[in-house]
């Protein structure tokens, strides 16, 4: 996949989505959904969950796509394999995307720790410290090409 941070970012910084929506919105297709789906199902996760005090939309962005597609990648397999599934089945392999998905969340919010320094919101925007970590479009930025590199595993 050609990257599509450059993209997410300047959603963010042109003001026409907040941070959960810029990457929701670009990798809408990828997750499998529309374009307006996506806005409105990430509208209240901007500026840390609407409140600054929650992580990063950027990050909430990206794991509403993950958890999108490796429900999609169950399915998917199910399909393939048996008509006739039954529910023990199912729900194995709903356990197994929800798994895989927070496992790459975890190593997205790991590296997005280690380049930042914060994952809030509030932490990232200096509120309280007076310095900036990180500004909104970068962070947007990081969130996708971490993503990324989730989704080509």
């Amino acid at each position: 996949m050609e990257t599509r941070k450059f993209i997410a970012a300047e959603k963010k910084r042109c003001g026409s989505h907040n941070c959960a929506q810029a990457i929701l919105h670009t990798y809408a297709d990828v997750a499998g959904i529309d374009e307006e789906l996506a806005m409105n199902i990430a509208n209240a996760f901007g500026a840390g969950m609407g409140n600054m005090e929650g992580t990063c939309g950027g990050l909430v962005g990206a794991g509403l796509v993950l958890g999108k597609v490796n429900k999609d990648k169950a399915a998917s397999k199910r399909e393939q394999s048996d008509a006739c599934i039954d529910y023990a089945e199912r729900e194995q392999a709903r356990l197994k995307a929800k798994t895989k998905s927070m496992k790459q969340m975890r190593q997205i919010m790991t590296k997005f720790q280690e380049r930042n320094g914060a994952t809030q919101c509030k932490l990232l925007k200096g509120v309280g410290t007076g310095k900036v970590l990180r500004e909104c479009p970068d962070c947007v930025a990081d969130a996708a090409e971490f993503l990324e590199e989730e989704l080509s595993q």
